[in-house]
C-alpha cells in the first residue's frame, strides 16, 4: 500500500474513533497526576486558583472557536458524523476563510486546558505531540475527501488558507447568520465533558495528596449544574422542536 493510501486509511479509522481520544487522556492523566509533585502549589493556594482560571480560559477559547465554526456552518458540513466523511457544501467564509480546521484547533485548546491543569509541563508537551500525530492523519484523510468532492474549488481555497494558524488578512465575512440554537443543540456534550475533565483532575490531585476521596460541596454543585444543563438540552433536542432549524444540522 502506498504511503498516501496508508495515511488516508489510518486517518479515516482515527476519524471514526476520534470520540475515544478524550478517554485516553483521562486514563493517561492518572499516572501523570500521581507522579507530579504539587508541594509548591499546595503551599500557595492562590497559585492553584490562578492556574485553574488560566486553564479554564484556554478551554473556553477552544469552545468559542468551535462555536464560531459550528454556528456559522452550512448544512451537511462540520457534522458529528462518526462513520465516514460527509460534506455536501464547502465552508470557505467566516472562520474558514482564516483557517482550514477550526474545529480541530478548538478541540486542541479545549483539551490542553484540562491537561494544563495537571501542572505537568511534560504532559502538556506529550499530549500536544500526540494530538498533532492523531489529528494530522484525520486532516489528511479529510482533505483528500474534500479534494475529490470539490476539485479545483477546494484546491484553490486550501492553497491560500493555512490549516491552523489564522490568517486575518484572508478574512471573508460569512453569508450564514450565527445560530445559537445550533450551538446549544450540538455542543452541550463537549462543554459537559470539559467540566468533567477539570473535576476529574481536581479529584485525582486531592486523592493522591490525602489518600482519600475528599468530595466537597462545590464538586456537587459543579457536577449537578453540568449534568442538569446536558439533560435539559438533550431533552429539548430529541423530544421537542425548540432547537430545530431547517437549514442546519
Amino acid at each position: 500500500m502506498a504511503l498516501v493510501q496508508s495515511f488516508e486509511k489510518n486517518g479515516n479509522f482515527l476519524f471514526k474513533y476520534r470520540g475515544q481520544f478524550p478517554v485516553f487522556l483521562f486514563l493517561l492523566a492518572i499516572p501523570v497526576v500521581y507522579f507530579t509533585d504539587y508541594k509548591c502549589i499546595d503551599a500557595h493556594p492562590a497559585g492553584k486558583c490562578a492556574v485553574l482560571i488560566i486553564c479554564s480560559l484556554i478551554s473556553l477559547l477552544g469552545q468559542v472557536i468551535r462555536a464560531i465554526a459550528i454556528g456559522t456552518s452550512q448544512k451537511h458540513t462540520s457534522g458529528r458524523n462518526t462513520q465516514e466523511q460527509v460534506a455536501e457544501a464547502l465552508n470557505t467564509k467566516g472562520i474558514y476563510s482564516m483557517m482550514r480546521h477550526p474545529l480541530y484547533v478548538g478541540n486542541y485548546f479545549m483539551w490542553i486546558g484540562i491537561v494544563g491543569y495537571t501542572m505537568n509541563l511534560w504532559f502538556v508537551i506529550v499530549v500536544s505531540l500526540l494530538f498533532w500525530l492523531y489529528y494530522e492523519r484525520i486532516m489528511f484523510a479529510e482533505e483528500r475527501f474534500l479534494e475529490r468532492k470539490f476539485g479545483e474549488d477546494y484546491v484553490q481555497w486550501s492553497m491560500r488558507v493555512p490549516p491552523f494558524l489564522p490568517s486575518l488578512k484572508n478574512y471573508v465575512k460569512s453569508d450564514i447568520r450565527f445560530s445559537l440554537k445550533t450551538i446549544l443543540r450540538r455542543e452541550y456534550s463537549g462543554i459537559t465533558a470539559t467540566v468533567l475533565g477539570f473535576l476529574f483532575v481536581e479529584l485525582l490531585m486531592n486523592f493522591f495528596a490525602d489518600g482519600r476521596l475528599d468530595w466537597k460541596e462545590a464538586y456537587s454543585w459543579t457536577l449537578g449544574v453540568a449534568l442538569g444543563i446536558t439533560l435539559v438540552l438533550r431533552t429539548l433536542k430529541h423530544k421537542t422542536q425548540i432547537l430545530h432549524e431547517e437549514d442546519r444540522w
